[in-house]
């Protein structure tokens, strides 16, 4: 019915989920990164891989060609997830995602454990998801020490800063029970 409308909505929401993709910093990827989407085609019952390499037109551009539906709603997360990433970038996005993870993780947590946990982190990174201490191996907005220890959330640590939020919750959570009790062992030894 409505088929005519979707396929170039569809197209633009699939090239911009691809850029999007494409113009990730991927120097610290752990592992390779194929740019590969697969789609169900609908009248075989068969999943349609499209490649960038195989596609006939630019890089981050692809023909859609003969495929015919694509779940918007996964199309929707993925636009929804890279949004959220972009934004927790800068300081006041990371504050703004780490305000929500709260609410959806940590409901105990009231607006007096978001200014103690903010006041963490300032005093840590400033909220600078490529904050690193040299000195120490130190790394992201909650100075997770090894850094490594952040892939238990997901391989993208160096590199996405919600990663590094989710993982400083959980570690805040896990050890001291709230942002609070973390500060004031950060005021009394100068680390937590």
């Amino acid at each position: 019915m409505y088929q005519g409308l979707r396929r170039p909505a569809l197209a633009l929401t699939l090239a911009f989920g691809i850029s999007v993709l494409s113009s990730m910093d991927t120097t610290f990827a752990q592992i390779s990164f194929s740019r590969e989407i697969r789609l169900l085609d609908t009248t075989s019952a068969q999943p349609a891989a499209i490649t960038a390499a195989s596609a006939s037109v630019e890089p981050g551009l692809i023909d859609l060609g003969g495929v015919t539906s694509v779940d918007a709603h996964v199309m929707a997360l993925v636009s929804l997830a890279s949004r959220q990433v972009e934004l927790a970038r800068q300081p006041d996005g990371a504050r703004a995602v780490a305000k929500d993870l709260i609410a959806m993780n940590y409901p105990s947590w009231n607006n007096s454990q978001f200014r103690c946990l903010n006041a963490l982190w300032t005093n840590e990174s400033h909220w600078n998801y490529r904050a690193h201490n040299y000195y120490s191996g130190a790394h992201g907005i909650a100075q997770a020490f090894p850094a490594s220890k952040m892939s238990t959330m997901g391989i993208d640590w160096r590199t996405n800063p919600i990663t590094q939020i989710k993982w400083g919750l959980r570690y805040v959570s896990l050890r001291y029970g709230t942002p609070c009790a973390a500060l004031s062992k950060q005021s009394r030894t100068s680390s937590y």
